[in-house]
Order: C-alpha cells, then sequence, then structure tokens
C-alpha cells in the first residue's frame, strides 16, 4: 500500500458502511441520492450484455459489494478481493448469511426493480452467493496484486473507490492501475467508479488521505493505460449529502475496454 499500512489497519468497516451506504446516502426514494445513481450506471452497463464471461475480478472491495449485483447473473465466476482482513470478513459473513452481516437486500430489490424483475430479489441474493467464488487479499501496489495468487486474465474487472483511495500520489495511482489492467484479458472491459476532488475521508476513528483527481486526468489517464473509454458520467454530490464524513464533490463511472 502507498498509504501508511497501520493507519490503513485502523479503518473501521461497519463505520464505513454506516458513513455511505445507509441513508441519506444509500436512499432508495431519492433517484437524485448516490447510491441509486451508482447503481444504475452498473445496470445499465451490464443490461447491453456486451460485458459477460467466465470471471469478473473484483479489486479493492471494502466492505461492500453491491458493485457485483448486476454482474453476477453475467458471469459464471465472480471474485471480491481486498487489502483489508476485516474488509474481507465482512464480505465473507454476508455469503454465509451470518446474522448481524449488513442488509444489501434494499440494494438487491433495487436492482432487480431496475430490471423490472422486483420480485426476484431473493433469487438474485441466491445467485450472488453461488457467484462469488472467493473473497481474496489483494494490494495493487504489487506488480502482481493478487500474489502469491496466480489467476488467469480475466474477462472483466471491476473496482470502486480503491485507486484514489489507497494511492499517495497520482504517480502511485498510474502505476497501481498498470497493476491491475496486467490481470485484465484484452478486450475486457474495465468498470470504475471513484471520488472526484475528494482528499479526505473518515472510517471510524481513522481519517485517511485520497488523491484529489477531476474527470479530465481520470480520462487520461485510464486512455494512457491502454483503454477505450466507451461511457464516462459524473454525478455532483448535492450539499445535503455532504456529511462531512469526506469532502468529496462529486462521483465518476467509466465501462472502457482494453485494447
Amino acid at each position: 500500500m502507498a498509504q501508511d499500512a497501520d493507519r490503513y489497519q485502523l479503518f473501521n468497516p461497519r463505520a464505513y458502511l454506516q458513513n455511505n451506504y445507509t441513508p441519506p446516502r444509500a436512499n432508495f426514494e431519492r433517484e437524485d441520492s448516490v447510491v441509486p445513481w451508482k447503481l444504475r450506471c452498473l445496470a445499465d452497463s451490464f443490461s447491453t450484455g456486451e460485458i459477460r464471461g467466465q470471471t469478473l475480478l473484483d479489486i479493492g472491495s471494502g466492505p461492500t459489494l453491491y458493485q457485483v449485483i448486476s454482474a453476477c447473473d453475467f458471469f459464471t465466476t465472480v471474485i471480491l478481493s481486498d487489502y483489508l482482513e476485516s474488509n474481507r470478513e465482512e464480505l465473507r459473513r454476508w455469503l454465509r448469511a451470518e446474522p448481524g452481516a449488513f442488509d444489501w437486500s434494499p440494494y438487491v430489490k433495487y436492482v432487480c426493480g431496475l430490471e423490472g424483475r422486483s420480485d426476484q430479489w431473493q433469487a438474485r441474493e441466491q445467485r450472488m452467493r453461488e457467484a462469488i467464488k472467493d473473497v481474496c487479499h489483494c494490494d495493487i501496489m504489487k506488480a502482481e496484486p493478487l500474489h502469491p495468487r496466480v489467476l488467469e486474465p480475466v474477462d472483466a474487472i471491476s473496482t470502486t473507490f480503491c485507486l484514489e483511495s489507497v494511492c499517495s500520489d497520482k504517480e502511485s495511482l498510474e502505476r497501481a492501475l498498470s497493476n491491475i489492467t496486467s490481470l485484465l484479458k484484452p478486450g475486457g472491459f474495465l468498470l470504475m467508479i471513484g471520488a472526484l476532488g475528494e482528499s479526505y475521508y473518515l472510517a471510524g476513528e481513522v481519517r485517511l488521505s485520497v488523491v484529489p483527481v477531476d474527470e479530465g486526468y481520470v480520462k487520461e489517464a485510464v486512455s494512457r493505460s491502454g483503454y477505450r473509454i466507451c461511457v464516462f458520467k459524473t454525478y455532483t454530490m448535492p450539499p445535503e449529502l455532504k456529511t462531512g464524513v469526506d469532502d468529496v464533490t462529486g462521483v465518476f463511472y467509466l465501462q472502457a475496454q482494453k485494447l
């Protein structure tokens, strides 16, 4: 990790989920809330049927799995990954359907509603638990991020709020992007969600720094890393969602194809 690894060990998964994945940011009654916007971006990409295959790898999952709800219908195998064992264990708790695991059902219901299948959300949760075959360690600052695990190049990679959050500067961010790109097949797709204009966020007792990026920089960095950008969308964080847990000004979504 380019950030101080000791500080990162103080990351509190439950505090992070509370700050970002409960109301007001996760308000499914409001279409302009940030979480529904992210879910719609992902659902739109998968609705074309173009992004599919054997394996999707989610890089830097953190304690979240909303980012693969749509994907699980299009890939035989979904692999989640994160640097922190505390985050990996948070994900495993949901996969084991343990009491007290974070409740992702409002997210699954929302995505199924977008697909016109509101009544099938429980079947989708079951499908997710079958498709997510592993939750493994990753370190995007390493040339082989999944080492010692060896994985054949995958059909698609998703990553949300990872690169800008764990890198110390733009140089290390681009190096990390190159590292994860090495795991993707030529012609495979990268789906990325990230923060715009953010310099820090809180996760419990710890304040973690973020590399502030803008739309122009993200497009340049991804293009330089060997991708053709197919979709790029931005969201401006409304004042009422600026809750003091970070200084984010907006969010970007991109779908890109590796050349």
